[in-house]
């Protein structure tokens, strides 16, 4: 299951238990990636929506109008974390079943270096700094030439391109935040604090610190039209 799966499952499942359409915020986005990097299934994400809201529902029902309407996909993160911790204990001395590749992937060759050859297209619309150009400018080379590679007769296979993927942003990322004025960094910070603020007591401090910082690096690549090179986040339509 891609990034934008696991996200649109959760979405959906979170607006049908809010009962109107909200469109998730920038929060919530580093919030499922986060959990998705934790490596925190789908099922454990969507049981503890469904339990917050059990509990919230409930309430409402006492306390009637008073109650306030959820209006944030982190409200749900205590109990996603104890739905984690349930499941995993219910499964502990289980025997795993045997992993198999699937006939059809959705991560094709072809297809893959489509999603490369695009990312490596908005890389040259950046705005980067001056003092990240250079790194900018390697990554999208190097893009292509895994472009090249998916499409030759002896494609990498995908956990290795997508380990490859990962150590061409983290490298990209710490020259742009290298780069970046001070001032910058620190208002996304200032920024990204004040949107954790009504959820800090929905969350552990090692979770909100990994909320943090995914917010902050979605927010700087965003403002410097940088794509996520990641697998994980090609969608079925690339």
């Amino acid at each position: 299951m891609n990034y934008f799966e696991y996200f649109s499952e959760i979405e959906e499942r979170f607006s049908r238990r809010r009962g109107s359409l909200l469109l998730l915020s920038t929060l919530d986005w580093a919030l499922i990636d986060t959990w998705r990097e934790a490596g925190i299934p789908l099922e454990a994400v969507l049981r503890g929506i469904d339990d917050a809201f059990d509990k919230h529902d409930a309430k409402r029902a006492r306390a009637g109008a008073r109650q306030r309407k959820v209006n944030g996909l982190a409200w749900c993160a205590q109990a996603v974390m104890q739905a984690t911790e349930e499941m995993h204990e219910a499964s502990a001395g289980k025997a795993q079943p045997e992993a198999r590749e699937p006939q059809d992937s959705g991560f094709e060759g072809e297809r893959v270096a489509r999603f490369l050859d695009a990312n490596a297209a908005a890389m040259q619309a950046n705005l980067v700094p001056d003092g990240a150009a250079a790194a900018v400018a390697q990554t999208t080379q190097r893009l292509g030439e895994l472009a090249l590679e998916m499409r030759s007769a002896s494609p990498l296979p995908l956990d290795e391109l997508d380990r490859t993927l990962t150590v061409l942003e983290e490298r990209l990322v710490a020259t742009l935040m290298a780069a970046e004025p001070e001032a910058e960094i620190v208002a996304l910070r200032a920024q990204a604090d004040r949107e954790l603020a009504p959820y800090r007591g929905k969350m552990g401090a090692v979770q909100l610190r990994q909320v943090q910082a995914q917010l902050l690096l979605k927010r700087l690549l965003e403002a410097r039209k940088l794509p996520r090179l990641s697998l994980f986040y090609m969608s079925h339509g690339e």
